[in-house]
């Protein structure tokens, strides 16, 4: 057998930059690049082996966290085709990244986590950052990773390399089981050399396959369809994924079945397409809500049911509603006692398509969603044009973003009140023009996401939409941005606090009880005296970004054409009225306390139970 001597770090590198995926006779490399941050458990290793081979290109970052939110909405982008590498030092730097592995595994998208670990070796331990732990050797804060991620492993001795990195690879380029994969490497093995057989790095080239599901379920589904009155389409983000955008629309031209979207969903119809309900469940539309309501049969397209699309499993009222539901993920699939087609939503929908020729759901029906689709539009004109005055409204700086964006362009958020604005309000021109982070809605993954989004997609305006919560949290990547040239415009609107859980609290009873960014008040001991006087917008600038401030609708529409002008990332500082709300959400559940001595507890918790009463179990 044929060796090559390598460090387990080179031979990592070499085993990556080697991997492809084909789909549809399309083959592409699977790794773009790596992000990292350097320490001592992984420069000497991984980051030696980086220098060494620059086909894999490193990409510098400011937070581990960050890198792993950037590497998963490149992913989502690319239909999880192509992925990234994150490699960190031992320690906190390994630890930040878990909450970005953890919204990547619920999401469903592929990234490599290489995480340096403690010595194998143990002679020197214990070394700085290492967890130590009185009953058991054979631990780290790595351990962590095991429960939000889809494969574990840890590098012990260089050997294992050779059947870690393709189990790897496996999870990664699987539909069905993709997410977080994390390889932990310990500091003294990475840089140790062994003789590595010289077919590890050759070209390999995985298959993503398109399978159909099994033929008696399917003939089911069509005979459940057939004598249905009333269905309707969950259109989730496996639509998008499969890319079965267009037979799904020729599939409701054909059928009449309405379509309601899920948040990854969003953009598998045209928002102007007659058969398009729009947002579905907690965040959606009237029309989405009621006709879910009345729905005998629903078909869930790659869609994970979360609680928001069932809304707290009281969206489905039907009496004898039926699911059948289309999904790569067999998991999925068998959710809410669905008649399940495990497969490609692509292929599935095709034969579901050329089965029902001559099917029709009645007239009333579809007419019904025709005019639930003009209604709504009627009432975002009506929310992006509210002239609101100052503060502006949430809901017009989403209208001027959407009416200034291109068909191509790409907006992105994840977490507070925009996403279920966004939901309701957002025009989707695109498959991919809408990208919410919502799996995990993690506050942080805006800006970050917005770098792996441009990156995935240069050609695209990439316009990222942050509240000032969020952006506190992680805004560092607006310096990644500038040293990479991936302009990005944010959008970033400041309500003084936690806008979206402030008005959460306020419906428990709460009152909004420290969601506001206040001084702590002498008097009363609580944080509602003045407003801090923070700065966002100097911050924004201190690390090279290009602000424009404005304060009203007409100066903010400007300010869009002003960034368009700019090459690098430009932030455009607005305030908004946190008060002025879209209506219509629908409940959702959230325990509230069942005793209080606060009336507006007590009435919330009546309220609580009334809601609770209207939850099926779907089973």
């Amino acid at each position: 057998m044929k060796t090559k001597r390598l460090t387990v770090a080179q031979a990592t590198i070499e085993f990556l930059q080697n991997q492809f995926v084909e789909r549809d006779g399309i083959s592409n490399r699977f790794f773009a690049g790596c992000f990292g941050i350097f320490g001592h458990g992984n420069v000497a290793g991984i980051g030696q082996a980086l220098q060494q081979y620059p086909d894999l290109r490193y990409f510098q970052v400011r937070n581990e966290q960050a890198m792993v939110h950037a590497a998963a909405a490149y992913a989502k982008i690319k239909n999880r085709l192509s992925a990234f590498v994150c490699t960190s030092s031992i320690g906190p730097g390994a630890t930040n990244m878990i909450t970005g592995a953890a919204a990547a595994t619920i999401n469903r998208l592929p990234v490599l986590l290489l995480p340096g670990d403690i010595y194998a070796k143990r002679n020197v331990a214990p070394v700085l950052q290492q967890l130590e732990r009185s009953h058991s050797q054979d631990i780290s804060v790595n351990d962590c990773f095991k429960p939000v991620s889809k494969y574990w492993d840890r590098i012990n001795r260089p050997e294992q390399l050779i059947t870690s990195l393709p189990e790897a690879m496996r999870i990664l380029t699987s539909q069905a089981d993709t997410g977080a994969v994390t390889v932990s490497m310990p500091q003294d093995v990475q840089a140790e050399a062994h003789d590595f057989p010289v077919d590890l790095f050759k070209k390999r080239v995985w298959h993503i396959a398109r399978p159909e599901a099994d033929r008696e379920l399917l003939s089911k589904a069509i005979g459940w369809i057939r004598k249905s009155k009333k269905p309707i389409i969950i259109a989730g983000g496996g639509v998008i994924y499969s890319g079965a955008e267009k037979i799904l629309k020729q599939f409701v031209n054909l059928t009449g079945i309405p379509v309601a979207e899920t948040f990854a969903g969003k953009g598998s119809l045209h928002y102007n397409d007659p058969h398009n309900l729009g947002a579905v469940g907690v965040t959606g539309t009237p029309g989405a809500i009621a006709m879910a309501g009345e729905a005998d049969l629903v078909i869930g397209i790659g869609t994970r049911y979360s609680d928001f699309t069932t809304i707290s499993k009281s969206a489905f009222q039907h009496p004898s509603v039926s699911f059948i539901n289309i999904n790569i993920t067999e998991f999925d699939a068998f959710k809410h006692a669905a008649l399940p087609l495990v497969g490609d939503a692509r292929v599935i929908l095709e034969n579901l398509k050329r089965r029902l020729k001559g099917y029709k759901v009645p007239a009333s029906h579809t007419r019904k969603a025709h005019d639930y689709n003009k209604s709504w539009d009627k009432t975002v004109e009506k929310i992006y044009h509210l002239d609101h005055g100052v503060p502006v409204s949430q809901g017009e700086v989403i209208g001027a973003v959407n009416e200034f964006s291109g068909e191509n362009d790409i907006m992105v958020s994840a977490a507070g009140s925009m996403p279920g604005d966004l939901h309701k309000l957002w025009r989707t021109r695109s498959t991919k023009g809408f990208h919410l982070e919502y799996g995990y809605s993690t506050m942080g993954y805006e800006i970050a996401g917005g770098l792996g989004v441009k990156m995935a997609s240069p050609d695209s305006e990439v316009y990222v939409m942050v509240g000032d919560g969020s952006y506190l949290m992680l805004a560092q990547e607006i310096i990644t941005s500038i040293q990479e040239g991936y302009k990005l415009t944010i959008i970033l609107l400041d309500n003084h606090g936690f806008a979206s859980i402030g008005s959460l609290s306020s419906s428990l009873g709460s009152k909004g009880f420290g969601t506001h960014y206040k001084f702590r008040n002498k008097k009363t001991k609580q944080l509602d005296g003045a407003v801090l006087p923070v700065d966002l917008a100097a911050n924004a600038a201190s690390m090279g970004a290009y602000v424009i401030r404005v304060e009203d609708i007409k100066a903010f529409r400007s300010a869009l054409t002003e960034a368009k002008s700019v090459d690098h990332t430009t932030v455009i500082y607005i305030e908004v009225d946190r008060n002025q709300q879209v209506d219509g959400y629908a409940w959702w559940e959230v325990a509230v306390a069942e005793v209080s001595k606060i009336k507006s507890v007590k009435k919330a918790f009546h309220a609580y139970q009334k809601n609770k009463k209207k939850q099926k179990p779907y089973l």
